[in-house]
This record gives C-alpha cells, sequence and structure tokens, in this order.
C-alpha cells in the first residue's frame, strides 16, 4: 500500500482531516475546498438558506451534475470517435482486400 498523509481542509468552516497519496492529490484536494468554500459563499450571498446542510446540498448537487454532465459528454465524444475510426476501419480493410 502507498504512504500517505494527512492534511487538514475546512470546508463551510469546520476543518476535515483527509489522507492523501502525493502531492498532487493534496492540490486537487485543497482547490476542491477552495471551490466548495466559493460556491457556499455564494449560495449563502444570493439565497435565503437558513440552514448549512442545505448549502451543503446545493452545492454536492452542483458538483455531482457537472461530473454527470462532463461524463455524458465524454461518452458522446468517444462514440463518435468510435464511429470514425471504424468507417475508417472499413476503408483500410476495403482498401487491402483490393
Amino acid at each position: 500500500m502507498a504512504d500517505t498523509y494527512k492534511i487538514n481542509v475546512a470546508i463551510g468552516g469546520r476543518n476535515y482531516p483527509i489522507s492523501v497519496k502525493s502531492t498532487e492529490e493534496e492540490q486537487g484536494v485543497r482547490a476542491a475546498a477552495v471551490n466548495i468554500n466559493k460556491l457556499i459563499a455564494d449560495y449563502e450571498s444570493n439565497y435565503a438558506v437558513n440552514d448549512k446542510q442545505d448549502v451543503l446540498a446545493m452545492c454536492a448537487l452542483q458538483f455531482a451534475s457537472i461530473l454527470e454532465v462532463n461524463k455524458v459528454i465524454k461518452e458522446e465524444e468517444n462514440n463518435a470517435i468510435t464511429t470514425k475510426l471504424s468507417k475508417l476501419n472499413s476503408k483500410l480493410e476495403s482498401y487491402l482486400d483490393k
């Protein structure tokens, strides 16, 4: 098992210990925490939200939605590439059969 080390990140005014395996993972976790805190601040300043739990749920939904949309886009792109490669392969096979 790879070595891990703990870092602390603050989200919504609370500190959370997180185990990471590399400096790249640490940078990603810290960047995510910054983005979450910005989104929390945006929701709290733009909407009448009384409960921090509601704000965190809205943040989770927004980030999860972005991931799902990106997954659909990537799948569509992969399907388009697969179709193009299949057509190219067919053309190459017909050329080689001549």
